[in-house]
């Protein structure tokens, strides 16, 4: 089941739909005869599972984010590092590539770093590497992802 589920998250997303589409149809039914309050349930479970399922979705970018970030941070500039993030819960794929440090910004209390790294994966039995910049600050002791990633060829619109 979870290699069905890692690369297929238009698929996942239509299920979750249609999953709670069945689920608050059981529910209206039970609940009720009146149509507007069916619809209105349906809507709710509708959205409940949409936002649950971007929630996890969010959850598995921000830990992606973390493994680069990490990666990066134990880098002195112009050295190339591997990352790698394997995902507990298999909505996406798990992903690894390559991280370097290109410049650094501040120090001491106010430390952070600006990156560039490559997201190795497969298509179509072709290797596939794709380049992406961030920010990276520390934050007492852990480096962390400091920049809003514009990437929506990445992650789509979420991010």
């Amino acid at each position: 089941m979870a290699p069905l589920l890692a690369g297929c998250g238009s698929l996942l997303g239509a299920g979750t739909e249609t999953a709670a589409g069945v689920a608050g149809a059981g529910i209206a039914t039970a609940a009720t005869s009146n149509a507007t309050v069916a619809a209105g349930i349906g809507l709710g479970v509708s959205a409940g599972a949409r936002a649950g399922l971007q929630y996890a979705q969010r959850r598995v970018h921000r830990n992606a984010q973390n493994a680069v970030a990490e990666a990066a941070g134990a880098l002195r500039p112009g050295q190339v590092g591997a990352w790698s993030i394997r995902h507990s819960v298999p909505i996406e794929s798990d992903e690894q590539g390559q991280v370097v440090v290109t410049r650094v910004i501040g120090n001491g209390a106010f430390a952070c770093r600006e990156i560039v790294f490559s997201v190795d994966k497969e298509e179509r039995g072709e290797p596939r590497r794709s380049f992406y910049t961030a920010m990276i600050c520390r934050d007492a002791a852990r480096w962390r992802w400091a920049s809003a990633e514009p990437a929506t060829e990445r992650w789509g619109s979420l991010q």
